[in-house]
């Protein structure tokens, strides 16, 4: 049992890794198309402000509530380290695919998805005891933000956008521009702040439903997720620190997606979307729902290109990212279910 644990802590830490560079296109994809900072200055850049959210988690929030959340999607009882090992290995599988074809997906609704489908795997299925299997109240909430941050990036960035060009109409173009260029690298920051708080915190409750999970049935303790963190207090800051080096790593096929093929961004509407984006981030985070950085940054690009026109948007490539977004957790499901029936096989 202990070395199946060690397997799936590994395994979230590769997740956690991958999610960085993955998800790396989310903060700097603007300021890279903006030409504000080289990709390599740009990847440094987040990397440093994804792993400054531990400490923005720890000591500001006090507590890492989403990760708490994750830990709870499936109830406790259907909850064993072979659910979480195929559950793991389904979000690693679909993140790669995905990021291999520069589609933007979700690394949240990648990891609820294996999570769940390994769940409903070893409960049989849908019928009979496996209705108990998803924890709604947790599980809810996680779901309609596929819709809502979007939503709510989309709305705070066209808001913002209008206010900053009804503010900056009469100044001189030329100025403006740079300013908005040293504006760009805060905006981007916080961006990065906020996709490290809400995306490292993920894997911290994998690995703690795992830990817990082991504490029961090898020593017979009995913790919550917050006696979990107090306990293994290396857990949430290797998670952080896995990101960071993640996001060092870069994504540049997403970025392209991210930061040209939407809609073209200049330092202004970059600043715009980064801050929407950041601030969405930073609300979930403090309501402890966990939501996709993708989602949110594509929605606050959006926002801001139809400031300008609807047209401005490249309605093509977006219904195409909405598509990757609906497939996202039935796929990751699938291939958790396969994954799972593997490891009993093998196991």
């Amino acid at each position: 049992m202990f070395t199946l644990l060690v397997i799936i802590i590994v395994l979230a830490f590769i997740f956690d890794y991958i999610n960085g560079f993955h998800d790396a296109a989310n903060s700097i994809a603007t300021i890279v198309s903006t030409k504000v900072l080289t990709p390599f200055q740009a990847v440094v850049w987040a990397a440093f402000f994804n792993f400054t959210a531990f400490f923005i988690s720890k000591y500001i929030f006090k507590e890492f509530g989403i990760g708490n959340t994750v830990a709870k999607w499936v109830n406790a009882d259907f909850i064993t380290l072979e659910v979480l090992m195929a559950g793991i290995m389904a979000a690693i599988t679909w993140n790669l695919i995905t990021w291999w074809f520069g589609i933007p997906s979700s690394s949240s609704h990648t990891l609820m998805g294996g999570f769940i489908g390994a769940a409903l795997a070893h409960a049989g299925g849908f019928s009979g005891e496996a209705g108990d299997v998803i924890n709604y109240a947790k599980v809810i909430p996680t779901f309609l933000f596929i819709f809502l941050a979007p939503l709510i990036g989309m709305f705070i960035a066209f808001v913002i956008t209008i206010i900053i060009v009804h503010l900056c109409k009469r100044s001189n173009p030329y100025k403006a521009e740079n300013w908005f260029k040293k504006l760009q690298l805060v905006s981007s920051a916080a961006f990065s702040i906020g996709h490290g708080g809400n995306d490292a915190q993920k894997v911290m409750g994998i690995i703690g439903a795992a830990i817990i999970f082991y504490e029961k049935n090898a020593n017979n303790v009995v913790m919550d997720f917050n006696t979990f963190v107090t306990a293994y207090p290396w857990v949430p800051f290797t998670s952080f620190l896995c990101i960071g080096i993640g996001t060092m790593s870069g994504g540049w096929k997403i970025v392209k997606t991210m930061g040209t093929k939407i809609t073209k961004v200049t330092p202004l509407e970059g600043v715009a979307a980064e801050t929407a984006g950041a601030i969405t981030l930073f609300l979930t985070e403090h309501f402890k729902i966990p939501v996709s950085t993708t989602h949110t940054i594509t929605g606050a690009i959006i926002g801001v290109g139809a400031t300008k026109r609807l047209s401005a948007v490249r309605w093509g490539v977006t219904v195409n990212l909405l598509w990757a977004w609906i497939l996202t957790i039935p796929i990751s499901a699938l291939i958790a279910a396969i994954f799972y029936a593997i490891i009993k096989l093998i196991l």
